[in-house]
């Protein structure tokens, strides 16, 4: 009876054995399903809006706090005239388009990245300090009062490509006095302060908008019979000023 009993136990112990071998090859194989349609997914996400979305913060579809910002922008800078109510919709994408081809940016309608910085609203640090921020103001309310918004944006970004520019000082300060830069240091328009509209194109010169396209000079044609900076490659116009390289 005991060589019995035990060769029934030794029975049921393999039959459980094969039973748990079978459960952990079951999970094993599970698990190995859920990771391979995981890594699937990932791939084919590369190429889809899903994978897109972690690098775009607003487009068609979107809504939120950051679609607020966006539109509240697009309307001071007139490209939206709708609500501002958070919702991504077909105007506020319109709005986007416009401004992104005005900006020489893809005209995809999606504010990703680059779209935002130009509209001022990146988060990242310009890396200049408040009194940068006053001078360039000031250069951009002395020489261009009166201009459209984004001609005011386009005077700073020109101080800012001349900083980066090899032929020229490497800080706002340098640039700005450099002898004979910029005539508004030497006439009473030095006096003016910025206004809150050259302040707020200063800012968005400082987040990288260039409205200009890289061009270190302007000038006004009908201003000036200097026929060297009439001679330098115009990149565009804007308003009254003709911006070169």
């Amino acid at each position: 009876m005991n060589r019995v009993n035990i060769r029934i136990k030794k029975s049921t112990l393999k039959k459980l054995w094969q039973i748990m071998v079978i459960i952990l090859l079951t999970l094993l194989m599970t698990q190995i399903i859920e990771y391979t349609a995981s890594v699937y997914n990932i791939i084919n996400n590369n190429n889809s809006s899903d994978y897109t979305a972690e690098y775009v913060l607003s487009q068609l579809g979107s809504r939120g706090d950051e679609v607020r910002r966006i539109q509240r922008k697009l309307k001071q800078l007139g490209y939206y005239t709708g609500s501002v109510d958070g919702i991504y919709g077909n105007n506020t994408k319109n709005a986007v388009i416009a401004f992104q081809r005005n900006c020489g940016l893809t005209a995809d309608g999606i504010a990703g990245p680059r779209t935002l910085l130009y509209l001022g609203l990146s988060s990242s640090s310009t890396g200049y300090s408040s009194n940068d921020k006053y001078l360039l103001a000031k250069v951009i309310e002395g020489e261009a009062r009166g201009e459209s918004y984004v001609g005011q944006v386009a005077v700073g970004a020109v101080i800012l490509n001349r900083v980066d520019h090899s032929s020229f000082p490497d800080s706002i300060s340098g640039v700005v006095y450099q002898s004979g830069a910029f005539d508004c240091v030497y006439d009473s328009n030095w006096s003016v302060e910025p206004s809150a509209t050259a302040k707020k194109a200063a800012e968005d010169a400082l987040n990288g908008w260039d409205p200009t396209g890289g061009a270190i000079y302007y000038y006004n044609p009908s201003k000036t019979a200097n026929q060297w900076i009439r001679s330098r490659t115009v990149v565009t116009v804007i308003g009254r000023h003709y911006f070169a390289i």
